[in-house]
């Protein structure tokens, strides 16, 4: 009888110490994993909004780019920057409403003041335009717009009917401490409508 006892006993016996200890190290790196996962998410999530307001600001100026010309508010030889006798200018600009000339990045756009954007406020809905409702307004300090427009080359000879145009959004988030990040944006524009 006591061997039958003896057996039972080791069958029933529980986890070491050791054992314990070396379960909750594995489980403690798993933790600690998957929170660092969970913080790089946050960051992406939040970038992804900045890349989305980018390309909205990219979007906005090549529209304005292109409802100039088809209108015929401006000729082809204006559509350049203004070191190469067109009305865009160069270098990096904060973003501005348009002017009164109605066309994004040029020399009237800062008299028109910053552009801000008016986000719905916690009941997802649109109630006021900012600053007095309960719409969140975003500013836009923290954004730039380079338009950049060069003759497009054709064996190293420029055609005079077509242009590249960049539109380059540049964005940075002092609370994220990273480096400034570029939303390009290029495409070709002629001077047939």
């Amino acid at each position: 009888m006591p061997k039958c006892w003896e057996t039972r006993r080791r069958g029933e016996q529980g986890f070491s110490l050791l054992e314990v200890m070396f379960s909750m190290v594995i489980l403690t790196v798993g933790l600690v994993s998957l929170a660092g996962v969970m913080g790089i998410a946050m960051a992406s999530t939040q970038n992804s909004q900045e890349q989305a307001i980018s390309k909205r600001l990219a979007n906005e100026a090549l529209e304005s780019i292109l409802t100039a010309r088809e209108t015929a508010n401006i000729t082809f030889a204006q559509i350049a920057n203004t070191g190469s006798g067109g009305i865009f200018l160069s270098g990096p600009q904060p973003i501005d409403l348009a002017g009164t000339d109605g066309i994004v990045g040029t020399a009237d756009d800062a008299a028109a003041g910053a552009q801000v954007l008016d986000l719905p406020g916690s009941t997802g809905v649109f109630m006021n335009s900012c600053p007095n409702g309960p719409d969140i307004c975003l500013s836009l300090s923290n954004y730039t717009r380079t338009i950049t427009i060069a003759p497009y080359l054709v064996g190293g000879v420029p055609d005079s009917a077509l242009n590249v145009v960049t539109i380059t959004v540049t964005h940075y988030n002092p609370q994220m401490k990273t480096l400034a990040q570029n939303y390009i944006l290029q495409t070709m524009i002629s001077q047939y409508r």
